[in-house]
């Protein structure tokens, strides 16, 4: 491939599939997947350029699961307690509750790493930049209907507790995040209104309905408990998962 590629963007899903490589924001993107031979796993042999009118080099899903921070990344903590580990955690449970129930779901990241790292394009020198600019880049190249971003709360005042669903300022988003708010208002027993979240890159520049999901405050004790507590994660997730699941069939 020449060298005045725009963008490089590696894609990483629970199952490995392949780099795309997008010649310009006007082209198909193309896949490059690398091959490796059956008996020697670990010995690379090449890559193979797919052609562009290789439609499905990227996968097609109902929800793409945003989660938030990873690798140097590592969002809100308490003491050894970091959030991008809670938000792993309940980004891939809700991913199995998703596909259980029929709705096809992708993870942006699967493990502990910055997608920062995978943006090749962004010649930004702020590594936060460049990971706001990946999220927003994979919600244009992978097709889905809606963007669910996983985080958790951090507060300095210790009594602020509570799941919080922000929203875009339109009615799709709006009517996604009422649905998953209600879902976990119930799970918590808390009576919280979703809000509008301006300031937030994510839902500023997504063009599909998208919501930021605060599941609740790290700084707050109680929360932080649940937060930690693996059953309690799958309740979280379940909720979520109640939740988009109504507003789809509201849609």
């Amino acid at each position: 491939m020449s060298a005045d590629l725009i963008h490089r963007t590696l894609i990483r899903l629970l199952l490995p599939i392949c780099t795309v490589l997008a010649l310009s924001s006007s082209q198909p993107a193309l896949c490059a997947a690398d091959t490796y031979p059956l008996d020697a796993p670990a010995k690379y042999t090449g890559t193979q350029v797919l052609p562009p009118d290789y439609q499905r080099a990227l996968p097609s899903a109902e929800v793409l699961i945003d989660v938030g921070h990873g690798g140097i990344d590592g969002g809100a903590h308490h003491e050894h307690v970091l959030e991008k580990d809670i938000n792993l955690a309940i980004a891939k449970k809700l991913y199995l509750l998703l596909s259980a129930n029929g709705i096809k779901a992708v993870l942006n990241r699967d493990a502990d790493y910055a997608l920062s790292d995978d943006n090749r394009w962004n010649p930004a020198s702020s590594r936060h930049r460049r990971d706001l600019s990946q999220r927003s880049q994979l919600t244009k190249e992978i097709q889905t209907r809606i963007l669910v971003s996983i985080h958790v709360n951090w507060a300095p005042d210790k009594t602020e507790h509570g799941p919080l669903v922000l929203h875009q300022n339109e009615g799709e988003s709006a009517l996604l995040a009422f649905c998953i708010q209600d879902a976990l208002n119930r799970k918590q027993n808390t009576r919280a209104l979703p809000r509008v979240g301006r300031p937030f890159y994510l839902l500023n520049v997504v063009k599909k309905p998208a919501v930021i999901v605060e599941l609740g405050f790290l700084s707050h004790e109680g929360d932080r408990e649940m937060l930690l507590d693996p059953r309690k994660q799958v309740e979280l997730a379940e909720a979520i998962n109640s939740g988009v699941r109504n507003y789809i069939l509201l849609r």
